[in-house]
C-alpha cells in the first residue's frame, strides 16, 4: 500500500463551533488525568478510523481521504485541515498530551471531538505511526514527516513537500498483538463497521467530502450537503431525497440565553423504512451517541405509522451548550450524561409531529410517479372514472394543502386536484387515520342500556375487556353482560362482533386501531363531493397523515410536470405533427 502523501485542496468551510486553533500541545496535569474516565481503548479498525477522522474535524477539515489496504492492517487518513507545527508533531503522540483541554474546568465545556490526548499514543501501542503535516498558518512552504516508536517518542523526522493539512498513516495494526488480531471479524464485516462509522460522522458533519479507497480502488464516496437530508440518498441509495423530511428548530434552554438547536430527519413512513431497527440514530454536538430515552421517543412516535415488521429511519441531532453534556463517561464517548433530558424529549415529540404533517412547505412536488402511472393504466383498461362537478370551498385552516375533491375512482379512491397535479387518497384508510387519532385523544366509553349479552367468553377474553375499561358482569351460566362500550361503536349493527374482536387481545392502542378500522367508511361506498372534501380536510389535520395505523400508505400524488412530460406537451408543434 502506497503511503506517499496525497495533495488536497484548500478548505473554504469554517465550522460554527469555535475552537482554539494552533494551541500548543501540552501534557495534561496529573490531577486532570485522574478526573478523566477510563482510557482510550482502540480494539478495532473502525475505532482507528473514528479517532483519526475526529482529529481531522477538530482541525477544521472539510475534505477527507481514507485509504485501506486489503487486510485492513494499514490505514491512512488525509485531511485539508489546519495542519500541525513541527513542535507539536514532536509531542502529539506522547501520553495525555492535547491542545484541547488543560484544566479540570475545561472538562465541563468541551467543544472538540477529542479531548483526552490519548488516541495517537494508544495507536503507537498497537501499530506503527507516521504523521505528515504542513500547518496552514503561519505560512510555511514545507511540511514535516515524523515517525514514532511504541511509546510515542519521535524516532525520525524529515521535511517534505505537502499541501496544507495532515496525513496520518497507521501500519502493521495489531502486528505485535496476534490474539487481538485473530479476534477481529472478517474483513467484510470490518468494512461494514467502518462504513457505518463514516456514515454516522458524515450525517453529523454534512459539509464534508469523503473519498475512501480499499486496495487502491475507490470504495466509498460522499458528496457534501447543506443538511443531512441531502446525504441520505447517498447512504441509502434505495431512497430519494424526497422520501425524507428535514426540520431544524432553534430552542432556548433553561438557565442560558444562548440558543440550542434540534435537527431531525425522518424517512416518511409510506416511503422510507427498514426491515430492522438499525437506522434510529441520535447525535449531539457533532458526535453520534446513544440516547436511549430519545430513541424510544422516536420509536413510540412512529410505531403506528409503519407496517408490521418495518422500522423507521430517523436522525436526531442536538446542538447545545457544552455545559449541559458530560462526555467523560465512556472510553469511546458513545455514552454521555445529558441535562434537561425531559425537556429534549418534549421538543423531540413536537418536532416529530411537525415533520410528519402535510403542509405546502413539506410536500414534495413529485413522488410516486411510477406507481401512479401503473394505477392509471389499470384504471383505463378495467374501469371508468366517476367524475362529478368540481366544488371548491375555502379552507378553514391556512396550513391545509389546497386539495379539492373532484371525483371518486371505483368508489374507493378520492381524486383530488392540487395546484401542482393530482392526488389519489384511499377513503377507508384516510378515514381510519382520522378516527384512530380521535380515539387516541379520547377513548370514550358510554353506558349500554340494555346491556349487550355475550356467551362463551374465556377467562382471558373477560380480563382483556376489563383492561380496556369495559364494564363486564357475569349474567348467568356462561353468559356475561357488557354494560359499557366504546361510544363510536354503540350505534353499529355489528356491535357484538366488534366487542368480541376487542376481547381477542392486545393493549388499548391495538383496541383503538381495531375500532377505527371497523368504524371507518368502507371502500365501495359512494360519497358526495362535500363528503369527500370533509375526509380530505380531516385527514390533513391528523398528526401522521402518511399512513394508516397499520402502516399502509394513504395517498399517491402525481405532479403536473410529470403529466406534461407523459403527454409531451413540451414538444415543438411542428415536430409533434411530423413536419
Amino acid at each position: 500500500m502506497n503511503y506517499e502523501p496525497r495533495t488536497s485542496t484548500d478548505s473554504h468551510y469554517v465550522p460554527q463551533q469555535t475552537k482554539k486553533g494552533y494551541d500548543q500541545i501540552q501534557a495534561l496535569p496529573n490531577h486532570v488525568i485522574k478526573q478523566i474516565a477510563a482510557g482510550e481503548v482502540i480494539s478495532s479498525t473502525a475505532a482507528v478510523v473514528r479517532e483519526l477522522v475526529e482529529n481531522a474535524l477538530d482541525a477544521k477539515a472539510d475534505r477527507l481521504t481514507i485509504s485501506l489496504d486489503e487486510q485492513l492492517s494499514c490505514i491512512q487518513v488525509a485531511d485539508n485541515g489546519e495542519g500541525i507545527t513541527l513542535e507539536n508533531l514532536r509531542c502529539c503522540a506522547s501520553p495525555h498530551t492535547t491542545s484541547k483541554i488543560q484544566t479540570f474546568a475545561d472538562l465541563q465545556k468541551i467543544v472538540s471531538l477529542g479531548f483526552r490526548g490519548e488516541a495517537l499514543h494508544s495507536l503507537t501501542q498497537i501499530a506503527s505511526l507516521q504523521i505528515f503535516s504542513r500547518p496552514r498558518y503561519p505560512e510555511s512552504g514545507m511540511g514535516y514527516g515524523v515517525q514514532y516508536n511504541q511509546g510515542g517518542t519521535v524516532v525520525s523526522e524529515k521535511t517534505i513537500a505537502l499541501a496544507p493539512g495532515t496525513i496520518v498513516s497507521v501500519s502493521d495494526l495489531f502486528k505485535d498483538l496476534p490474539a487481538r488480531r485473530h479476534a477481529l471479524p472478517k474483513v467484510s464485516q470490518q468494512l461494514k463497521t467502518i462504513q457505518k462509522t463514516i456514515y454516522e460522522i458524515a450525517l453529523a458533519h454534512p459539509y464534508l467530502t469523503w473519498q475512501v479507497y480499499h486496495q487502491d480502488r475507490l470504495w466509498l464516496h460522499l458528496s457534501p450537503g447543506e443538511t443531512p437530508q441531502q446525504l441520505f440518498p447517498q447512504i441509502l441509495p434505495k431512497f430519494q431525497q424526497s422520501d425524507f423530511q428535514y426540520i431544524c428548530h432553534r430552542i432556548t434552554l433553561p438557565e442560558i440565553t444562548e440558543e440550542s438547536q434540534l435537527e431531525l430527519v425522518v424517512g416518511l413512513p409510506d416511503r422510507a423504512s427498514r426491515h430492522k431497527g438499525d437506522w434510529i440514530k441520535t447525535a449531539i454536538n457533532g458526535r453520534c451517541v446513544r440516547l436511549p430515552e430519545l430513541e424510544q421517543t422516536l420509536i413510540s412516535g412512529l410505531m403506528r405509522t409503519l407496517p408490521r415488521d418495518r422500522h423507521p429511519i430517523c436522525w436526531l441531532h442536538l446542538h447545545t451548550h457544552p455545559s449541559f453534556i458530560d462526555w467523560n463517561r465512556h472510553p469511546s464517548k458513545a455514552e454521555i450524561y445529558l441535562r434537561h433530558l425531559s425537556f429534549w424529549r418534549e421538543k423531540t415529540i413536537h418536532a416529530l409531529d411537525e415533520v410528519l404533517k402535510l403542509n405546502p412547505e413539506t410536500v414534495p412536488e413529485t413522488f410516486h410517479n411510477q406507481r401512479l402511472g401503473e394505477l392509471l393504466k389499470v384504471g383505463e383498461e378495467k374501469g371508468s372514472y366517476q367524475v362529478t362537478t368540481t366544488q371548491k370551498k375555502e379552507k378553514e385552516a391556512v396550513n391545509l394543502i389546497p386539495l379539492s375533491a373532484i371525483a371518486q375512482l371505483h368508489n374507493t379512491y378520492i381524486i383530488a386536484e392540487h395546484p401542482s397535479g393530482i392526488w389519489l387518497i384511499e377513503q377507508h384508510i384516510a378515514h381510519e387515520r382520522i378516527i384512530y387519532e380521535q380515539l387516541e385523544a379520547q377513548w370514550q366509553l358510554t353506558p349500554q342500556d340494555p346491556p349487550l349479552i355475550l356467551n362463551h367468553l374465556s377467562l382471558s377474553q373477560q380480563e382483556q375487556l376489563e383492561r380496556l375499561g369495559i364494564e363486564i358482569d357475569a349474567f348467568g351460566e356462561d353468559t356475561w353482560a357488557i354494560r359499557t362500550v366504546p361510544k363510536i361503536l354503540q350505534q353499529r349493527d355489528d356491535l357484538t362482533d366488534a366487542i368480541i374482536e376487542l376481547s381477542q387481545g392486545g393493549d388499548l392502542q391495538t383496541a383503538q386501531v381495531a375500532t377505527a378500522c371497523r368504524s371507518a367508511i368502507r371502500n365501495g361506498t359512494p360519497l358526495s363531493v362535500p363528503e369527500m372534501q370533509e375526509i380530505l380536510d380531516g385527514w390533513q389535520r391528523t398528526r401522521h397523515p402518511h399512513t394508516c395505523p397499520h402502516g399502509r400508505p394513504i395517498y399517491l400524488s402525481l405532479a403536473e410536470t410529470s403529466l406534461a412530460k407523459f403527454f409531451r406537451r413540451h414538444w415543438v408543434i411542428g415536430k409533434s405533427h411530423g413536419i
